[in-house]
């Protein structure tokens, strides 16, 4: 697994540049110029500040083969952030940030090697450990929804909601009680929940032994709830609507993961499904919530991310 920033032990002898990336410091970047910030979805200060040491070190700084970056770290993370927050096309991107291809080749790689993934579950130690809760989570909450697909996605990867009248694709979430994400699978708006559930407990318990108990919707009830005990030793608890409710109903547990849905479609380039492979919408999903995790952390809030009440697990 690559070592983050602050683990780098190589230094430079070349004047020091005013970013302090590590594209700057020890790749081809160092004589470019300065991009000036000035959208809303660049990082600020103190964002970069809280996520520059938890960035991954490039294989080529630790002898492991690639060529050093010819742009800013900085610069390319701010403009993988503006595609996701205001959904433009990649061809799109304003001339400040770097070519098209080269951002869309950054983000890409992040997303196939696992780097994206090591940022987003780093940044979420950090939240959980800011909120007095250990970084291994001891209960989730899974959920799924779906979405419309542009008219570039694959029709072997899309298919029809039939319950929400909605075709496309579907994307099933597993959150810790704070509504950060753990699992983001995506598929055809076919599948049912229970069966997506399946591949996506198994992640689950892969990835987090600490996870014990896990709360759904009525979608997941049936042979499901057996099969998790016994396969992935996770109890699955149900936690159904009452017979004679009506209306809007906020019910306990599954709130937590409806807000992270919602928090999800405040990132334009997720209202809709325009990614032809459904990693890279699962890539989406994690660039949203490193958005809005390291605002959290810097201080900046980024619509709703709320102070949950104090919970269990």
């Amino acid at each position: 697994m690559p070592q983050s920033f602050a683990l780098a032990s190589t230094e430079s002898n070349s004047p020091s540049p005013s970013c302090d990336c590590l594209a700057h410091r020890f790749g081809n970047a160092a004589d470019g110029p300065d991009r000036v910030p000035c959208y809303g979805s660049d990082l600020t200060e103190a964002e970069w500040q809280v996520v520059r040491p938890l960035l991954p070190v490039p294989a080529w700084l630790q002898g492991r083969g690639g060529r050093p970056e010819g742009y800013c770290h900085r610069v390319m993370l701010d403009a993988v952030r503006y595609v996701v927050d205001n959904g433009v096309k990649w061809a799109n991107l304003p001339a400040d940030f770097p070519p098209y291809r080269r951002v869309h080749a950054f983000a890409r790689r992040w997303q196939v090697t696992g780097l994206l993934t090591e940022l987003h579950d780093r940044l979420r130690d950090r939240v959980r450990e800011k909120e007095g809760r250990t970084a291994d989570p001891s209960a989730a909450i899974v959920d799924s929804q779906s979405l419309r697909a542009a008219a570039n996605i694959p029709r072997s990867t899309s298919g029809w909601d039939g319950g929400k009248k909605v075709g496309g694709r579907k994307r099933h979430l597993v959150v810790d009680c704070l509504g950060l994400v753990l699992v983001v699978l995506v598929t055809a708006a076919n599948v049912q929940d229970r069966d997506a559930a399946v591949p996506v407990l198994e992640r689950l318990r892969r990835l987090y032994f600490s996870v014990r108990l896990v709360w759904a919707d009525g979608g997941y009830a049936g042979r499901l709830v057996g099969w998790a005990a016994e396969k992935c030793r996770l109890t699955v608890d149900i936690v159904k609507r009452a017979d004679d409710t009506s209306g809007f109903v906020v019910l306990p547990r599954r709130w937590v993961v409806e807000r992270t849905l919602s928090w999800l479609m405040r990132s334009r380039r997720l209202v809709r499904d325009y990614e032809t492979l459904p990693a890279m919408h699962e890539s989406m999903v994690l660039w949203s919530m490193t958005m809005l995790m390291s605002g959290r952390l810097a201080g900046r809030r980024r619509g709703g991310f709320s102070r949950p009440a104090p919970r269990a697990g």
